[in-house]
This record gives structure tokens, C-alpha cells and sequence, in this order.
């Protein structure tokens, strides 16, 4: 595996388009090339160098790109991946459906990340797009993500859909969590390999033969700490299965913009008694809700005039808290805790209908 590394996994000179037009890759044996428009219908990946002479156990290895469509759609506004410390997770995800393997044989798949060109880049908000900031920063250390379910048999692979959810980026140069390392504001293409695990002991010497690499022009991205782009933002929340949170938070602050008299969760106007009834029915309501009336009638209880009602302070009810005005006296506390208020002197507890203990 060493050697394959060392052998096949050579950078390709980056000198793609201004971004975010997609570059197109190429195939004579050795070197970087063209490769046509797409065809119409099934979108296989463009081959890697070297794609000439390899074993038979690859050479008929084909490889389609899952949500094509979405990637394009990324793409034609110039995909964004968040890079940070810790590690984030690509969206869209790269997967990928895979052919023309050989069932019984072994094989281990993995990807890396190649830089388009020596340019930084910054965004131009005026003009919605990007522009060369400069020179490069020096290339990240260079690493691969293995699939973790590698080696595998060929049948196993190409049962079902590939996803490499697990990959993570990070512009943190001193990782050590196996995260492909990335720098901020610089475009990347990302490449798949497969590779044959060659049971031969001189396997070594086969290195070059026994992988096939492909790369999706329309995958490549610029790595930020932050979207730039707002259409970028506003596509990952839509189509995100994980971004439904902010999804429900526009919907209800676009209906709260439209009508602020409309609770954004029941529909209800807020401050109508049926929407106070539909938020207290069947629950206690909140200590800072309720009346503090003694009952009629209760031992010990002189006839006091029945106060108007304002809202407890919360501070006032816990051992300890700084004295300060409240509607009435503050509270006889006995012991560390919480007890029954005594807001009327030092008589007999007020039965209040509910009990603090």
C-alpha cells in the first residue's frame, strides 16, 4: 500500500479555470488531459493518469456519481466546504456506485484532495464572486481517507452505494485525527481511487497497475471557514436532511415577520384567551403566572384585600438571593431549599393551591 502511494498518488499540476467554471480533466497514459463535455444521461468520472496499461482486475472498473444533479446544481454557484479545527463533514456528501469489479477479488477504496491551481482566492461581495488574492499558502501535508469498511470484495462493493460520510476537512496543519488538511480560501478537486490488494509478494513492483483513479469535475470546491457565498447557504439548508432545524426556525420567523399576532407554533393568535387556554391546559402554570391569593377561609387567615396581581421575581424564592423590592415582603426562609412562602408576617403558612417543597 506504501507503494501505490508513492507511485500513484502524484499531484497534477493545477492550472484549471478562473472558479467557479470546472475544469476538465484528461486521458492519454501519463498525463494530464482533456476530457470532453459530459454525456448525456449517466455521469462516469473522468480517469486519472496512468489509465493505460493496468491490471485486468481495474482496468473494466467503472465509476458513477450519486446526486449528480444536486453537484452540478452546487457547482454552477461555486461549491463552499467549511474547513475548521475539529473537523467538519462534506455536503453534499461524496458517493458513488461502482462497476465492473471483480466479485472475489479484494480491493480498497479511498480519496484525496488535489489543489486546482497556485492562487488564493477571496470573494468579492459587490460582485457575488470570486477573485486571486494572491499566491498560494504552502500546500497542507498531503493525506488520504481510507473508506473504513477497505479491504472489501468486489461483490460487497458494488452491492450498494459507496458514501464517504465519514470524511472530514480541516485547515488545522498539526491534525491528528486522520482529517484531510486543507487550506482556507483554495480551491480542491477530490479524487477517488481503487485500488486491487495484489496477493503476489513482489506486489510492490505492480503498484502502478493494480489502482484506478477518477475525478467529477463538477465536485471541486473552495475550502472556507465560513460560506461566502449566500445562495451557497441558502442551497445547503434546503437540501441538507441535517439542516432542519434552521429550516423550521425561517419558516417561523418568516411567518412571525408576516404576522406578529400569529404564534409560529400553534397558529394561534398569541394573545387571544384560547391561546392561553391551548398553553396551560393539562400543565401547572409557571410559578411567575400564578395569583398569589390566599384562599378564603383558611385557619389563620385575617381578611385581607386582595392585592393586584405582578410577577414574582424568581430570584426571590431561592436561599440566598440578594434582598431587593418586591410586591410584597420578602419570604421567611427556614433552612437551605426551597419551603412554603410566608408573604403575609409570621402567622401560619398561606394555603397558595400549591406547595414549593
Amino acid at each position: 500500500m506504501a507503494a501505490f502511494l508513492a507511485a500513484g498518488l502524484s499531484m497534477l499540476p493545477g492550472e484549471g479555470s478562473p472558479f467557479p467554471a470546472s475544469p476538465e480533466w484528461a486521458g492519454t497514459a501519463g498525463r494530464p488531459c482533456l476530457l470532453g463535455p459530459p454525456p448525456a444521461g449517466t455521469r462516469l468520472g473522468a480517469e486519472g493518469p496512468g489509465s493505460g496499461t493496468k491490471n485486468q482486475r481495474v482496468c473494466h472498473v467503472a465509476v458513477q456519481l450519486e446526486m449528480g444533479s444536486l453537484w452540478e446544481e452546487f457547482n454552477r454557484l461555486g461549491t463552499e466546504m467549511i474547513v475548521t479545527k475539529a473537523g467538519r463533514r462534506m455536503f453534499p456528501t461524496f458517493q458513488v456506485k461502482l462497476s465492473g469489479l471483480d466479485p472475489l477479488a479484494d480491493y480498497v477504496l479511498l480519496m484525496d484532495f488535489i489543489p486546482l491551481d497556485d492562487k488564493r482566492y477571496r470573494y468579492a461581495f459587490h460582485s457575488s464572486s470570486w477573485l486571486v488574492a494572491g499566491r498560494a499558502d504552502p500546500v497542507a501535508p498531503g493525506r488520504v481517507h481510507f473508506h473504513p469498511d477497505s479491504p472489501a470484495k468486489g461483490a460487497q462493493w458494488m452491492r450498494q452505494i459507496v458514501s464517504f460520510d465519514k470524511l472530514k476537512l480541516t485547515n488545522n496543519l498539526l491534525d491528528d485525527n486522520g482529517h484531510i488538511i486543507l487550506n482556507s480560501m483554495h480551491r480542491y478537486q477530490p479524487r477517488f481511487h481503487v485500488v486491487f490488494v495484489d496477493p503476489r509478494r513482489d506486489s510492490e513492483r505492480f503498484a502502478h497497475e493494480n489502482f484506478k483513479s477518477f475525478s467529477f469535475p463538477e465536485t471541486q470546491f473552495m475550502a472556507v471557514t465560513a460560506y461566502q457565498n449566500h445562495r451557497i447557504t441558502q442551497l445547503k439548508i434546503a437540501s441538507n436532511p441535517f439542516a432542519k432545524g434552521f429550516r423550521d426556525w425561517a419558516r417561523c420567523h418568516l411567518l412571525a415577520t408576516l404576522s406578529p399576532l400569529i404564534s409560529c407554533r400553534s397558529g394561534v393568535p398569541a394573545g387571544s384567551l384560547l391561546g392561553a387556554l391551548s398553553r396551560t391546559r393539562g400543565a401547572p402554570a409557571p410559578l411567575h403566572q400564578r395569583a398569589l391569593v390566599p384562599v378564603a377561609g383558611a385557619p389563620g387567615f385575617p381578611e385581607l384585600p386582595v392585592p393586584p396581581y405582578q410577577p414574582l421575581a424568581y430570584h426571590s424564592v431561592y436561599v440566598g438571593a440578594k434582598p431587593r423590592a418586591v410586591p410584597y415582603p420578602l419570604p421567611a426562609l427556614r433552612a437551605a431549599g426551597f419551603h412554603t412562602l410566608n408573604v403575609y408576617g409570621t402567622g401560619p403558612a398561606p394555603a397558595f393551591g400549591y406547595s414549593q417543597q
